[in-house]
């Protein structure tokens, strides 16, 4: 049921439904776009649609429904999908949720060295 203001933000219920509703109209929503590379889980499966990304993220234990990345990708999945918007976005809020506790390092042996690098005439 929608709201009296006509702007509805769907519940795990309407995701599970695939169905969303705004100013009394409802209408199927395009879950099955594809992302453009799939997301790939530890277990080997990927996640290949915003579908597959949402129910995932779903199914996710409760302890993690709170975490601040999971609502932002549940938040991005729900904007790409009502509003017809770059995949690129979901994957990245579903990539940030699956990886919240790695954390990222610096590698010093991966930069590359500047030798012989050609100089600006006024350092001649």
């Amino acid at each position: 049921m929608c709201h009296a203001s006509g702007i509805h933000r769907p519940s795990e219920r309407d995701l599970r439904g695939l169905l969303f509703c705004r100013e009394d109209i409802v209408e199927a929503v395009p879950w099955d776009r594809p992302f453009a590379e799939p997301i790939e889980l530890p277990k080997g499966k990927g996640l290949v649609t915003l579908r597959d990304a949402a129910l995932y993220i779903t199914k996710l234990p409760k302890a993690e429904h709170d975490a601040k990345e999971r609502q932002a990708a549940m938040q991005a999945l729900l904007l790409v999908a009502e509003h017809d918007g770059p995949t690129m976005f979901a994957r990245i809020g579903v990539m940030r949720a699956l990886n919240r506790h790695v954390e990222r390092v610096f590698d010093s042996s991966r930069k590359d060295h500047h030798w012989g690098r050609r100089k600006l005439a006024r350092d001649r």
